[in-house]
């Protein structure tokens, strides 16, 4: 079908034709949303991760095919159960051009666990940070942590000295509106530097010339254009106006793909789900008051049973989805198949759950949705409503961009929300900890950042019990056994609405070599402009 461009679109894909040099070696591309802060440590999203992973670096990366790879740090061991050593790597340099040294480290690591991180949960079961020299670190931790290297591989480290020359000690937040000098600057180690930076409209990253690594990547430029509008998007990879675009907009593949570009799709380790308010004794966003329905697990088992996960999985997701019962993906170390099972979609069974529960004729509640995030977010929310009110839940849609809505729903200003997680770890104890486990300020000596996905406030002490043993835990046998149960509690209570497992789409134009892996993260190190 031919689709005319709109005035705005025609536009906004004039404009990045306008603002691209005729340079073969400039890479333009776009995603559906904008990273919400160049600090590390402001949020914990894939994109943003991604974005701030070509310029800043962690400790222990990951390879192609997602492998454990030296990055800041050349070897580690573990020489007793609870302290890990770690190596540095001589030579580097921050992009202002004062040297990495362990004293970033630890500076890093006091700043990832101050207030407003984000990212808390992926060092917080380290208890010291210690310097040995300027090339070697000791991290003491809370009991054994067979994981820790698979839990940094996205904590990027920062220059302690460039931070405090710049009142940027603390971190930013996006969920506390709290910006500082490194939310719109970046002063990082990796191949990759920032030119320009105007959030909404367009980043522009630069080759780091002192880059300590192998340069595979044969790039001038590397300028990045967020375009929400998914037709938009579209037509400017079409007309050549961007060089790769994700995620593809599922309708689009074979309309892209007959036009001669490349659109490569695969598995995502991101779980997408409803989460709901069970905390709160009476919900922000509904009709029913003096109490939280949601409190009830029968509600929540009815909201569950009246979802068709096929219908989105074939309807809305054409086909590109994977249905789950579980918060952890296949390829989770961790995830069980056997439990991986749905409670069956049945409204009949959801009206009589909701009648016994005391609410016959159902009741109104809010729903918060990104518009711009997951693969059809907003689309699955409007899938989801209908489908409720079936069964007479009576659900107000609030669909919105990711920055205004991770801002909403992390300081839980929500009754009932969609999220997705993907586990940096690729671990289980991942959504355990984060999405799963009891919030660190309800619960007396949890973790920091234990919970800190977990807006909606399932708790249970089994599970936090269990989870605090996965991570110390050695014995793959055991630790596999606790994850079960854990999840298994967690089935049964119904703590989340797991929905399915959302495939990768990229797509690209002929001419542009890059690796997409199973985290949905670009990284512009290995990206090539051959024509």
């Amino acid at each position: 079908m031919h689709r005319t461009l709109t005035a705005p679109a025609t536009l906004a894909i004039g404009l990045l034709l306008a603002g691209t040099a005729a340079d073969a070696k400039s890479f333009r591309f776009s995603y559906r949303g904008d990273l919400n802060s160049f600090d590390p440590y402001a949020l914990n999203e894939t994109f943003t991760h991604s974005m701030q992973g070509n310029v800043y670096e962690p400790l222990i990366g990951r390879g192609k095919a997602l492998e454990l790879e030296p990055a800041l740090a050349v070897r580690w061991e573990n020489p007793e159960p609870a302290l890990w050593r770690f190596h540095l790597r001589p030579n580097v340099k921050f992009q202002n051009g004062a040297p990495f040294t362990a004293d970033d480290v630890v500076f890093s690591w006091e700043r990832a666990l101050a207030e407003g991180s984000d990212i808390a949960s992926k060092v917080t079961s380290i208890k010291q940070a210690r310097k040995v020299d300027d090339l070697t670190v000791e991290f003491v931790t809370a009991g054994p942590n067979p994981i820790l290297p698979q839990e940094i591989t996205t904590w990027y480290i920062l220059d302690k000295e460039w931070a405090e020359a710049n009142g940027a000690t603390k971190p930013g937040s996006v969920a506390r509106k709290v910006e500082n000098y490194a939310t719109r600057h970046a002063n990082g180690t990796g191949p990759f530097r920032v030119r320009s930076y105007e959030p909404d409209v367009k980043t522009v990253l630069v080759p780091n010339p002192d880059w300590w690594g192998k340069v595979e990547h044969n790039l001038t430029e590397a300028v990045f254009t967020p375009i929400k509008s998914d037709p938009t998007r579209v037509s400017a990879l079409l007309s050549g106006a961007v060089d790769m675009i994700y995620p593809v907009p599922l309708q689009d593949v074979a309309r892209i793909s007959a036009a001669g570009l490349k659109v490569l799709q695969g598995p995502e380790l991101r779980t997408i789900f409803l989460g709901m308010d069970v905390e709160r004794d009476q919900l922000l966003e509904s009709n029913v008051t003096g109490k939280n329905p949601l409190k009830d697990v029968r509600v929540r088992k009815a909201m569950y049973q009246a979802i068709d996960i096929e219908a989105i999985r074939d309807k809305v997701m054409r086909g590109a989805s994977t249905p789950s019962a579980l918060m952890a993906a296949p390829g989770i170390n961790g995830f069980d198949a056997a439990l991986n099972t749905r409670w069956p979609y049945d409204p009949e069974a959801a009206r009589k759950l909701l009648a016994e529960a005391g609410y016959p004729d159902g009741f109104e509640i809010g729903m918060d949705c990104p518009n711009d995030r997951y693969v059809n977010d907003e689309a699955i929310c409007m899938a989801v409503v209908p489908m409720l009110a079936r069964v007479g839940i009576k659900v107000r849609l609030n669909a919105q961009t990711k920055s205004i809505y991770f801002q909403k729903v992390l300081s839980r200003n929500t009754s009932f929300f969609l999220l997705g997680w993907q586990p940096s770890s690729y671990d289980a104890h991942s959504p355990l900890f984060n999405v799963m486990g009891t919030r660190a300020e309800l619960r007396p000596g949890a973790q920091k950042g234990q919970g800190s996905y977990n807006p909606g406030g399932y708790s249970n002490a089994r599970v936090d019990a269990l989870q605090e043993q996965v991570r110390s835990e050695t014995d793959p046998v055991k630790r596999n056994a606790m994850i079960r149960e854990a999840f298994q509690i967690h089935k049964d209570e119904v703590g989340h609405i797991p929905l399915h497992q959302q495939a990768l789409a990229w797509a690209v134009r002929p001419g542009i070599s890059l690796v997409q892996r199973a985290d949905d993260a670009l990284a512009l190190w290995w990206v090539r402009v051959e024509n």
